[in-house]
């Protein structure tokens, strides 16, 4: 049996309002062509397919276009669950006609799958029940036993898992759960079956990066390794944006990474799907099988200033990437500097001045995201006009971007 698993698709997630569609698009293009050339029998996708709970349409007909190319009329098997970016009742709203090409939609913990028997010769969902399901595959001898566990937090669960406040109790009752979780599903994996599990959850120890929103207020609750379900011969996690082993983990548990590079604390990093043969009783075989679409993300540090950031635009460097862009300055780049490297490179994503002093070349601060906010405003003001802003309008400023900032929080939260 040949599984595909990917996730953290994010469809509709900007970079600093960049729209990312057309990107998003070309990769799920390619995925779909590797499912066809490696004769892929199961698709398996863990969570955050959406990168709000209420995505645009274009984002939602590019997900249906995919799945429905990724199960090939109900003669391969896609299951799908929902993450933490994802509303479960929007994510499985199309579960009834999902079926008929044996897709299965799973939102919330204790989904349990439909029993469906699509045309002659495809996809078959035989048994399931809350939280796992039993899948006939064209082409393959061997039934697979999938255990899902989609995002599980408290709230999807509907159950309190402890009344005390301390946050080390709360990590406890949480992996106790998601353990007891696992333990109870994997009596389903039967020796003669290809016996799988998935999830959306944070394994601890795994490496995080920028572009991963918290999973909740205070924190991401993890998981040692040591609650995954040993009895799986592969493990199928989402969440974590960088390709990688769950840390600790027996059994192979992988995070196949988001599709896309989706903030530059990730520009360097390799994007990914992973390829698993299985065959009952015996160890499945991973292969990592990197992707190559979507713009790479790039940091540009012009150490020289202004006039080697210019060089580089016109020198076309980095053709297809996203630009971070530092330049080591004496001061603020003005009106007319910005409008010329931008114009340039459209490509430039942020432009942040590393202020210097004039004659010993001593940087006074690494960027602009480093100043106090009254520093901030100071500063623009006097680039723009050439005057000193009046202390009341600073204090204005102010207000108006730490409201801003409390209300981002709520929203991402």
């Amino acid at each position: 049996m040949k599984i595909l698993h990917t996730s953290d698709w994010h469809l509709g997630k900007c970079l600093e309002n960049r729209e990312r569609l057309a990107e998003q698009r070309e990769v799920l293009n390619e995925v779909c062509q590797l499912v066809e050339s490696r004769a892929v029998d199961l698709v398996l996708i863990a969570g955050d397919i959406f990168d709000n709970f209420l995505p645009t349409a274009a984002a939602e007909e590019l997900f249906f276009d995919t799945i429905e190319r990724l199960a090939d009329e109900g003669r391969r098997g896609v299951v799908i669950i929902a993450g933490n970016h994802d509303s479960p009742e929007r994510l499985c709203a199309a579960k009834q006609l999902a079926k008929r090409y044996g897709i299965v939609l799973l939102g919330l913990p204790k989904s349990a799958a439909v029993v469906c028997q699509p045309p002659l010769g495809g996809v078959q969902v035989v048994q399931s029940g809350a939280g796992w399901l039993e899948l006939v595959l064209p082409k393959v001898a061997e039934h697979a036993v999938i255990i899902a566990l989609p995002y599980p937090s408290e709230a999807r669960l509907e159950e309190v898992l402890t009344q005390e406040l301390d946050e080390q109790r709360l990590q406890e009752a949480y992996a106790e759960k998601v353990g007891w979780l696992f333990h109870e599903l994997a009596i389903h994996f039967r020796p003669e079956t290809v016996n799988l599990a998935m999830s959306h959850l944070f394994v601890l120890g795994g490496e995080t990066t920028e572009s991963e929103r918290p999973i909740q207020l205070g924190g991401a609750p993890t998981v040692p390794a040591t609650k995954l379900p040993a009895a799986a011969q592969y493990i199928a996690l989402g969440h974590l944006h960088k390709p990688q082993k769950a840390s600790g983990a027996k059994m192979p548990a992988y995070y196949s990474g988001s599709l896309l590079q989706y903030s530059f604390a990730e520009a360097g990093t390799e994007k990914a799907v992973m390829l698993v043969e299985a065959v009952p009783g015996q160890p499945a075989q991973i292969k990592k099988l990197p992707l190559k679409s979507g713009r790479p993300l790039v940091h540009w540090v012009a150490r020289n200033g202004f006039e080697e950031a210019v060089t580089w635009c016109r020198e076309g460097r980095d053709p297809e990437a996203w630009i971070d862009l530092q330049i080591y300055t004496p001061t603020p780049l003005n009106t007319e500097q910005n409008r010329t490297l931008r114009g340039l490179r459209p490509e430039i994503v942020n432009l942040w001045p590393v202020l210097t002093a004039t004659e010993t070349g001593e940087v006074l601060a690494l960027n602009r995201r480093a100043l106090p906010l009254p520093e901030l405003f100071d500063g623009f003001y006097k680039s723009k006009t050439g005057g000193v802003p009046d202390p009341e309008l600073v204090k204005l400023f102010v207000e108006l971007a730490l409201r801003a900032q409390t209300l981002e929080a709520e929203v991402e939260a």
